[in-house]
Order: C-alpha cells, then structure tokens, then sequence
C-alpha cells in the first residue's frame, strides 16, 4: 500500500488551528498575567484599608488614657477638658430647638419635602439628586428626626418574611456612591410594599455623596418601614465619619447647621438594628460571627448604648470613677454597653469569615474577629439558621461564596477602590432560599477601557498608596535594612528587603512579586534598599522644621486630625495655641512619640495664626503630602 499525502487544505487547516492554538494560549496566559497584577494591587489597597482601621480602632486606647489623666487636666487646664469630654456629654435638644429654628427661605431651588411622607418625595429626592442639588438643612434634620423616632420602635433584629409571590433585595456597602444606589434602582425598582431590600450597613464614607446616600434610604425606610430594612454596619459611628470622611462632607454642604445634623446622626446610627433575619433561616449581619455570639443575647441588650466602637466600657475604671464621682461625664460613661454586650456587637460589625478554622482575632482590622467555616456551622446550626449573608469586604465580582455555601459576603459600591477596581452586587432572595446575585460597574465612559488600561489605572494608584505608607515609616525601615546590611554596601537581598518591610509596615503583601515595582535591583539580584524612596518625599509645610517631626506628624497625621475634631466642638475648623500644644502632649505621651519642646515650638512658631492666636489645625494637616513619580 502506499503512503496517503495530506492535501494541501489539510495542511493550510492545520497551520491555522497551531496558530489559534497558540493565539489563545498567549491570550490566556496574557490575561493570567493582568488579573494576577490586578489582584496584586487589590490586596495592596486592601491591606492599607486594613492597617487604617486597625489604627482607628487603636484609638480607643487613647481615650482611655486620656480619661486616665481627665484629673491632671481638668486641673491644668479646665477648659481644655471640657472641650474633650463635652462630646460624651451632649444630648439632642427638643425638635423645635432643631427643625423649626432652621428657616427654608423662598430662594431655595432644591427639593422641598411633604410630611408624612409618601413615594412622591422619594422620586423627588432622586430626580433632585441626579441634578446635584443639595437637600435643605431644615428637611435633613426633619428626616433625622423622624428616622430616629422610628428606628426607636424596631427591635435589634428585624424578622421579615419572603413568600412565593414576594422576593426580597439584599444590598451591601455603598459607602457614598449614589451612583451605585442610581444604579441598583434602575435595575431592580424602587423600593415598595412588593419590592423589599435590606441595606446591610456602611451608607457613609470614602464616597463623596454620603449624605445623598443617607437621605435616599431614610426617605425610603420612612415611606415603607415595613418593606425597606437598615442594618448597621462598622461606619455608621460618628468616630469612623471623622477619619473616612463623612464629617467632612456634612461640614462643607452645611456649612451653617452641619454641627447639629452631626450630632443628631450621633443618635440615629445608635438606633439603627444590628441584623436582619429572613424567614427564620438566613442571618443578615454587616460583618459576621464569633464562636461567643449569642444571639439571644444580642436581641436583648440596648443597642442604643453602643456610641462608637471606639469608645469601649471599662474606661472609667475605680481610679477614674472616684476622680469623677458625682461628675456628669462619669454619669455619661456608666450608659455604656456591659464589656460582654459590646465585644457581641462589635463581633457582628467587625468580623471576617477566613479559610482556617476556629476564631481568633482579627489582627488586619484591630477589631472583631476571624471565623472558620466550624464556627459558623456551630453558630447556624445552634439557633436553626441554614445561610448567613454579610458584607464589610470588597469584592472583585461583588460577591463571594464560602464556607461550603454558608456564607456570602455582598458589596455593592463597585469602583470602591479605583474606576475599574471591583463590582458592585445584590443578592435577590425567594421562597426556598433560592438565591440570583447581580453584578455591575458604574462607569461615566459609553466605552469601558480596555482590561490592560483598568490594570494599569489600579496599578498605578494602589503602588502610589503603597509608597506614601513607605515614606511615612522611612526612618523605621531605613533602620531595619541597615540591621540586614551587615557589610554596609547599601545593598540586601530580596529575601531580606521583603521581611524588612512586612516587619516595619506589616501589610501582609507579596512583597517579592512587588519588589520591581518598588526598588532598584542589581544584576546579581541584590536589592539597592535606599531605592526604596526613590522619586518620593514629603514636601515640608514648614522649611525650618527637621524631618523627623515632618515625618512623625506625616504618618500620624489621620489619628492628628480626628483628636483635633473631639477638641473642636463647636467644628469651627480652629483650635487655639494652647489646645494645639496640650493635644500634642497627650498624643506623644500615649504614642511614646518624642518631639522635643524646642522643635515643637519652632513648628508651632511657623504656623499661619489667625488674628486671635488660633490655628487651623486641618488646613496644616493638609499641607503634609507626598510627591513622587511612579514609572510608565
């Protein structure tokens, strides 16, 4: 027999299939490549997300030292104490020293609301919105008001219902984004008696339309109380707001009456519910669960006694109490949470659910703890739940399934860390526990970019949060390379750059694979640490000042801010000489920050004062900023 030849076509095929072969497997290994940079730079912004709350939550610790030393400066400076406490101490005046003392004048464009209030004020609302106006001060604390009188009647857990004719939304962080909120109710329908939602916790923050966000859900709860559901998540504290910026955004619109509309949020995040539970089988928390929760308890306790997370029973202990007995503050703190009662709470806002099993704590956040898949089988089956539903993670996809189905973690502010970072999701749950999720990206362009340009874009932006944390502990890591450098040539290995930095900044990053984003690196492999801040530096506000003190106050500057806020109680944006060197006092005592005097005084010195001898303490902050260039 002879030998069968391939024809030409088959030939001409067969070339063509090997180069599609190879096409797609370029392809492929070209997009493998993309995701994995753009889940290097997720885990980036996630870490210093992470180290920023862990800090915040630290702060808690500062408050009882300075409760600790309320004595020595009450004597040294009376004043000064009452500024720092008067926060503990406020309580919301009557509704006619609020809503009716604040005057809607005849020149107002914005959207005028109708009380009681029905679906037409919440289409209003969202066609005002859309064209950015700005809601009157008057409405926001009548809605303030009337949320908090509502909120009063609602259990810590609400107890809903699904049937087979009534479906019901579930939503996680928005954190500002009224574009995602937009975007959710164009999908999925305004709220009603036949379309449910419940919104599981953090409204505010990060985003630049909080108070938008906040208004739109507190309209729509106040329409159909029964029908649209509010959980309260970890930034629904007036602490967080101070340091993620909700504060802030209050203070600029409501330049006038933004103190008051702060403090009567105070008092509505207290009686927000902290969970929801559908048809008796499916928990809805904001963060999760602990091998300790008891939720019998947490239907029980005064969830209204839970101000902030950051300010934890037990700070006015024995000593504290008999220095204060009698006091009004002390008489403030005892309205606490029992120790037991708040770490339950903050377990429910704070917690992660992890791979390992067992619960331990939650060392990224500073707060709450992590959970295995044991737990929450120990947990779900203890009260006869099948499903817990949370959210507080950003998600690439918007969702994310665990813990052999147990557990779905929902988040609903997509682009949360940068324009292409994440989606946003819902859940739509049935009768049955029959779940749909739905994903989305809010985006401005009628083209979205190309996924190389989305890298890059987050790529870029999460290496620049990255070299600001580095600069801000230069001298630590400096330190920390040279105990590595033991032939002082400059140079390290990767191995050893690696474990200086997860040792001094302690982000848990892959800082191998990071390593060429961030150093130079010889033709042996040696890393040039000092390369390191290459290109970045912080730009000192004040010439005279020596860079240790720039430094130090760079990389305290958030916890700087938010103490100034507690002092300025009046927000006024000002503080004066002596509360400015009284609060940097305490700060460095607590920290174990050592700034001498003299250099204290010569920074002080420097300082623009106003004619009064004040200073505004956010506008020095503001000038504490690093400038770098990041490689193309």
């Amino acid at each position: 027999m002879g030998c069968e030849s391939s024809s030409p076509i088959e030939e001409t095929s067969q070339k063509v299939l090997k180069a599609t072969l190879i096409i797609q497997n370029w392809y492929r290994g070209y997009r493998a490549r993309l995701r994995a940079r753009q889940h290097y730079a997720l885990a980036i912004f996630q870490s210093v997300e992470y180290a920023d709350e862990q800090s915040q939550m630290q702060l808690s610790n500062f408050f009882s030292f300075m409760l600790d030393n309320y004595t020595r400066i009450h004597e040294e400076d009376p004043k000064l104490a009452s500024r720092l406490f008067e926060r503990t101490l406020q309580d919301i005046k009557d509704r006619k020293d609020y809503v009716e003392l604040v005057d809607v004048p005849d020149s107002y464009e914005g959207p005028r609301l109708e009380f009681p209030l029905t679906f037409a004020d919440i289409d209003l609302l969202i066609e005002a919105f859309k064209k950015q106006q700005i809601l009157h001060a008057h409405y926001v604390l009548e809605v303030l008001f009337e949320t908090k009188k509502a909120l009063m009647h609602k259990p810590n857990f609400t107890h809903v219902d699904t049937s087979p004719t009534k479906e019901i939304t579930i939503c996680g962080d928005l954190h500002g984004k009224l574009d995602d909120l937009f975007l959710i109710f164009y999908k999925n329908g305004l709220p009603s008696e036949k379309n449910s939602y419940v919104f599981n916790g953090d409204f505010v923050d990060r985003g630049k339309n909080s108070i938008e966000v906040l208004m739109i859900l507190f309209v729509s709860f106040l329409v159909y109380p029964n029908d649209l559901h509010l959980n309260r998540g970890n930034h629904e504290d007036f602490m967080m707001n101070m340091r993620y910026g909700f504060t802030r955004e209050v203070l600029h619109k409501y330049k006038i009456h933004g103190k008051q509309i702060l403090q009567m949020l105070e008092e509505v995040y207290t009686w927000l519910p902290i969970g929801t539970i559908i048809d008796n089988e499916v928990l809805v928390v904001h963060g999760g669960i602990s091998d300790s929760t008891d939720l019998n308890l947490l239907h029980q306790i005064q969830r209204n006694k839970m101000k902030s997370v950051l300010m934890p029973p037990g700070l006015v202990d024995g000593d504290n109490a008999s220095n204060m007995k009698k006091s009004k503050l002390s008489e403030a703190f005892s309205e606490q949470l029992s120790k037991h009662e708040w770490e339950q709470v903050t377990d429910i806002l704070w917690s992660d659910p992890r791979g390992r099993k067992g619960c331990y704590p939650n060392t990224g956040r500073g707060g709450g703890c992590y959970f295995g898949s044991d737990i929450t089988a120990k947990v779900l089956n203890k009260y006869q739940l099948k499903m817990l539903i949370r959210s507080h993670e950003c998600k690439p996809e918007g969702y994310e399934i665990c813990h052999d189905g147990k557990v779905i973690t929902v988040f609903s502010a997509s682009n949360y860390y940068e324009e292409g970072s994440n989606r946003g999701a819902y859940i739509r749950l049935s009768f049955g526990l029959n779940f749909r999720f739905f994903q989305y990206r809010v985006t401005k362009s009628t083209s979205p970019k190309p996924l190389h340009q989305r890298v890059y874009t987050i790529e870029s932006s999460a290496i620049k949060i990255l070299k600001e944390r580095i600069i801000g502990r230069k001298t630590d890591l400096i330190h920390a390379f040279q105990l590595q450098d033991h032939s002082r040539s400059g140079k390290i290995s990767t191995t050893q750059w690696a474990f200086s930095m997860e040792n001094v900044l302690g982000l848990n990053l892959p800082w191998r694979s990071l390593s060429n984003h961030l150093v130079k690196t010889d033709k042996n492999g040696d890393i040039d640490y000092m390369s390191s801040f290459q290109d970045i530096h912080i730009e000192k506000p004040v010439k005279e000042a020596q860079s240790n003190v720039i430094e130090t106050l760079y990389r305290y500057r958030s916890e700087l801010q938010i103490i100034f806020n507690i002092i300025d109680t009046d927000h006024s944006g000002f503080i004066s000489m002596e509360e400015f060197q009284a609060m940097w006092n305490l700060f460095s005592s607590h920290y174990n920050v050592h700034i001498d005097d003299c250099q204290l005084n010569e920074l002080a010195n420097t300082m623009d004062l106003n004619k009064d001898g004040s200073i505004d303490f956010n506008e020095f902050l503001k000038a504490f900023y690093v400038v770098h260039k990041l490689k193309g």
